[in-house]
């Protein structure tokens, strides 16, 4: 697996899954589950790989430049 997440990307799938997890302890009912769904972009950013991002070859990575 090559990362393919980047820096920026990281971050805001941190916020987004955050704010999604408090739905947890937020939301009374049903809509409450739907908190789980922050697992998704919190495992996506700590392990930098998105297995959506491969299947349509994407990339959100700093280009690296090798030294001449």
């Amino acid at each position: 697996m090559k990362a393919n997440v980047g820096t920026i990307d990281k971050a805001v799938r941190v916020v987004l899954g955050v704010a999604l997890l408090s739905l947890l302890f937020v939301v009374d009912g049903g809509l409450r589950w739907l908190g789980l769904v922050s697992l998704v972009p919190l495992a996506t950013a700590l392990f930098g790989y998105c297995p959506l991002y491969s299947v349509l070859g994407m990339s959100t990575c700093a280009a690296r430049t090798r030294p001449a």
